[in-house]
């Protein structure tokens, strides 16, 4: 019997890969370049399963092209605004993706970004690098204090509450966050958390705010210039959740003005297209979207991909059907 084609839009890890190859006939983007829409009407027209990554989009034109022989959008990762869903589903397409395997990975950069920003590690990296710094001074590089600092936390699912405990059990930082729901009573126990009534309060109350939000219509520009008002002017922003969160132009005015002290960026709008007045700011760290990205991580994610696309072809339940 021949077995299903498979095409996968960029490189993945060797083991997953090599997994790929043994159970399906599978294309590989060899050069790991970003595909054209062209490339992926192509795929949908040619392969049984197409397997996109956050970074590739599938709008309405690319899924409504016509003779598909796709039926099912197996993603490599937990977002999934990338891929129009309306769209999918009018196209009877099944889209599935990798939870529950990136919550540790994507904690630890948010705590990275946190710790740069406040110590301006980026900022002092640059400056040895430049062959700037003069040596040490008791003014020189003054910082923020993150140990018994307060972080807010907007979200708090999985990988909201992993980055809680690492800042409270390992920083001693008081905790606040925003949710539709309130945590479990354990959870508030162990991470002594405060819910805040509003968005608002909790921008108020945190010395730093970490976005861990999930992407839609309702959370778009929810970092915006009249929110960003309400933090202190000491606060620093982080954004490990999707890029659209954040309106990027209020924050680089915010940055700019110093109307709050710093920000640390793992996700942009439109990325990776990033704004370039972010790049002429010094108060503000980027990184290129590390958030999953650990060799476990990134091979766990694969394994999430290869499930859903064993259960499609076997015709069971789909363990991460998003619609």
């Amino acid at each position: 019997m021949n077995k299903p084609k498979v095409f996968i839009t960029r490189r993945w890890t060797e083991s997953v890969e090599a997994k790929l190859r043994d159970l399906y006939d599978v294309t590989l983007n060899e050069t790991d370049r970003p595909l054209t829409a062209d490339e992926f009407k192509a795929a949908l027209q040619n392969y049984d399963a197409v397997c996109p990554t956050v970074c590739d989009s599938f709008p309405a034109d690319v899924l409504n092209v016509e003779n598909k022989r796709c039926k099912i959008l197996a993603n490599f990762g937990v977002g999934y605004n990338h891929i129009d869903i309306q769209a999918a589903k009018a196209n009877n397409l099944i889209v599935t993706n990798t939870p529950n395997v990136l919550t540790q990975s994507t904690a630890d950069i948010a705590m990275t970004l946190l710790l740069m920003t406040a110590r301006r590690g980026a900022e002092g990296d640059r400056l040895v690098r430049a062959k700037q710094w003069t040596g040490w001074c008791p003014t020189s590089m003054l910082s923020s204090n993150v140990t018994g600092a307060t972080l807010g936390l907007i979200g708090f699912g999985r990988i909201g509450q992993a980055m809680a405990r690492k800042a409270h059990h390992g920083f001693d930082m008081n905790i606040v966050y925003f949710s539709p729901n309130s945590a479990d009573e354990y959870v508030i126990q162990d991470l002594k958390a405060k819910r805040c009534d509003t968005i608002e309060e909790l921008l108020k109350t945190a010395d730093f705010v970490s976005l861990h939000c999930p992407a839609g219509e309702s959370t778009k520009h929810l970092i915006n210039a009249q929110s960003l008002k309400f933090m202190k002017s000491t606060a620093h922003l982080i954004n490990t959740a999707r890029g659209d969160v954040v309106d990027s132009q209020a924050l680089i005015d915010a940055l700019r003005t110093r109307q709050i002290a710093g920000a640390g960026l793992d996700v942009y709008e439109n990325e990776p297209n990033i704004h370039d007045d972010f790049l002429e700011l010094e108060n503000v760290t980027l990184l290129p979207h590390l958030g999953s990205a650990t060799l476990e991580t990134r091979t766990a994610m694969g394994e999430k991909v290869l499930a859903n696309l064993a259960a499609y072809f076997a015709g069971e339940n789909l363990p991460d059907l998003v619609q």
